[in-house]
């Protein structure tokens, strides 16, 4: 039902790439199609003289197909490159190779639709130039978003969802900057763990807290992000386990940093992150490394 009647059908999206349904072995050597995308929950069978990649995957927005892209991609460009053609069959109405097909699919298929989670997991992957950067903010926000729907219970946390805790770091001499608490100094993240936002729409976006001094929705008092919004780092791991919000402390000094919430907080420029460790400007210093471990000094 899924394929509006057209289950056999197979759809050219790019030259060498077709989308559709399952279809006979006979129509796949016509087409010269030499390889076979599977985007579903259950294995095709095997096609003779056909390679097969298969991915696991329900069509629903929570199912993670970021994490697969890079190698479905690889697999349709080593089939096209050799000369042939590459079906991508699909539980989902539309999974092509990439926005580009995708808004090719919806050109040559208006009722094609692909559920919101896909299309913004497509969005993304093209945000990082078409191939998953683990080191991205990109990417980490959007690991950081599914732990919630893996480990609902905030439980025995993957251990890459935590950047590495700067203290037991040899720092050598680089172009990072470190943060530190401003009281105790304690060294507490690396401008790698930034996960940087959109400056959302000031004031306006606090509109439901009833701001009555006109003055404060103009657009000319836009407000700057007061603080950091970073990945957890290692140290906070004790205070995040089974919590689902709470404050952020220095792990030395116990001084309030900031604050945690996997639902999402307000960034003062506006925006929502999701989830969310902020750690306010005014409680921490930026450092440079010094070229000797166990020594640091502060960033003029």
């Amino acid at each position: 039902g899924r394929q509006s009647g057209e289950r056999g059908r197979m759809v050219p999206v790019l030259p060498g790439l077709f989308v559709g349904g399952a279809a006979a072995a006979g129509a796949l050597q016509a087409a010269g199609v030499v390889a076979l995308l599977s985007v579903d929950a259950e294995e095709p069978p095997p096609v003779a003289g056909i390679r097969t990649l298969h991915v696991p995957a329900r069509d629903e927005p929570s199912t993670d197909l970021l994490s697969h892209l890079d190698s479905c991609a690889a697999f349709l460009s080593a089939a096209r490159a050799g000369g042939g053609a590459a079906l991508v069959v699909l539980c989902l109405s539309a999974m092509p190779e990439s926005v580009e097909a995708y808004a090719t699919v919806k050109a040559l298929k208006s009722d094609a639709k692909m559920n919101e989670g896909f299309e913004w997991q497509l969005k993304l992957y093209e945000a990082m130039g078409c191939k998953v950067d683990v080191s991205s903010a990109i990417y980490k926000q959007y690991r950081l978003q599914k732990v919630t729907e893996k480990y609902p219970e905030l439980q025995d946390l993957p251990q890459e969802v935590f950047a590495v805790d700067p203290t037991s770091i040899c720092q050598t001499l680089n172009s990072e900057v470190f943060y530190r608490c401003r009281k105790c100094r304690r060294s507490l993240f690396r401008s790698s763990s930034i996960l940087s936002h959109a400056e959302g729409s000031g004031p306006a976006a606090f509109a439901h807290k009833r701001i009555t001094d006109p003055a404060q929705l103009r657009n000319d008092s836009r407000v700057k992000c007061t603080s950091y919004f970073i990945e957890p780092v290692q140290w906070m791991e004790p205070i995040l386990l089974g919590v689902m919000e709470g404050q952020l402390l220095c792990p030395k000094c116990t001084s309030k940093l900031g604050s945690f919430s996997w639902r999402g907080e307000q960034c003062s420029c506006g925006r929502w992150v999701t989830p969310a460790f902020q750690i306010h400007k005014s409680r921490v210093d930026e450092m440079k490394a010094l070229p000797v471990c166990g020594f640091q000094t502060a960033k003029t």
